[in-house]
């Protein structure tokens, strides 16, 4: 009966729009002024013990096993709960404590790419754009597709670096290669990415041979922390350092100081919270194992420590929300296909995980940061002004 009462006080100061509950009881209670403009059924009960001790986890697999069901968007009312003030979710980080210890060596690490990213490229396809391209997404004009979008963000990112024809570029974490690969062919680059991902680096290898960038391309599956290779004149790191761990950060970029010659510049796009790092419980647990989503100013401060300084930086949180809006509507379409490969309980949890990562870039809860920074004062190597970056 406490639960009960517990449970029900939660939800009242919730959210900031009008939501419908109905209890296991089968009582109906509505919270909020006017029509419902979300639907929640609770099917089982949820201990309050465990919603207090993380609320992600639990709601999470409560969504994951239909112990809890929505009527509506979950993104709207993931997003609703994280603007509203009273919400148990903007209380969650203070739990990190109960989260499992973290490790980042290289073995670690690797099982976490792997247990993510080589899902198989068969799934990514399915709903991902024809450049394979998994990161945020870069909308100049409001009808472009999402193809268009993914290129407009590789060009935005190389057109940064101010590239010189012959020049080298590391691209640490280059997925499925798109970035690296118009590096070499576009911009007449010699390049090298970095994987952990076997998946992605049989399908850049293959990539490589078909588009005949032998000579200018090539990945290897290893450690970014292990790469041995000259300096580079350029580097890019895209959707990598929230995998890297919170302890490891300072290494992160003290490893792209080192790999990076001097007066190099680097372009590093990343999720990163203005409020100050966080962790989530259930993304960790079921996403993205050793994941860390860290502060604005923790990353600034790593980055002058490195030795290096920020040339611009430039924040892109509506366009990751319109990204995975996007991607959710294209799983939505393939849901028949997606079946034939996984259960319902993984289709649940990762409509989840696009929703919820949507509402919370749309209440501003995280942001996606591009970081341009040079090793060495950038008037040295970057234009005056940022007309450069816009050119055609």
């Amino acid at each position: 009966m406490l639960d009960n009462m517990i449970f029900k006080q939660l939800m009242k100061h919730s959210f900031t729009i009008p939501v419908e509950v109905t209890y296991p009881n089968g009582k109906t209670e509505k919270y909020g002024n006017g029509a419902p403009q979300v639907k929640i059924k609770v099917n089982e009960k949820i201990p309050v013990k465990d919603l207090l001790r993380n609320a992600s986890i639990t709601l999470g697999e409560a969504y994951m096993d239909k112990k809890i069901e929505v009527s509506g968007s979950l993104q709207v009312l993931i997003n609703s709960a994280y603007e509203s003030a009273n919400s148990f979710l903007n209380n969650n980080n203070k739990f990190k404590r109960f989260l499992p210890k973290q490790s980042h060596s290289e073995e670690s690490s690797k099982n976490d790419v792997q247990s993510h990213y080589d899902l198989g490229n068969d799934f990514y396809k399915l709903w991902l754009d024809k450049t394979m391209t998994y990161s945020c997404a870069y909308f100049e004009k409001p009808d472009d597709s999402l193809e268009e979008a993914q290129m407009n963000k590789v060009h935005h990112i190389l057109k940064k670096l101010d590239p010189k024809p012959g020049s080298s570029l590391l691209d640490i974490g280059c997925g499925w290669g798109t970035l690296m690969l118009t590096a070499a062919r576009e911009y007449n680059m010699n390049v090298v990415g970095i994987t952990l991902s076997e998946e992605q680096y049989n399908a850049v290898k293959q990539r490589i041979k078909d588009e005949g960038l032998e000579d200018q391309a090539e990945v290897l599956l290893e450690d970014y922390r292990e790469l041995d290779h000259l300096p580079f004149d350029y580097i890019t790191s895209v959707g990598m350092f929230e995998h890297v761990g919170e302890e490891n950060l300072g290494e992160y970029f003290n490893t792209i100081s080192r790999y990076l010659k001097s007066n190099g510049v680097a372009l590093i796009h990343g999720i990163t919270r203005q409020q100050g790092g966080a962790y989530n419980g259930w993304i960790n647990k079921y996403i993205f194992p050793g994941g860390y989503v860290p502060g604005l100013n923790e990353n600034l401060t790593h980055i002058i420590e490195s030795g290096m300084q920020v040339a611009d930086i430039e924040m892109l949180r509506r366009h990751y929300q319109r990204t995975l809006e996007m991607w959710t509507d294209n799983f939505h379409k393939v849901l028949p296909e997606v079946r034939k490969m996984h259960d319902e309980r993984f289709i649940r949890m990762w409509d989840l995980y696009l929703q919820a990562c949507a509402a919370s870039f749309e209440s501003g809860n995280i942001d996606v940061i591009q970081y341009l920074i040079s090793k060495g004062p950038s008037a040295r190597t970057l234009p005056m002004t940022r007309d450069y970056m816009y050119k055609d």
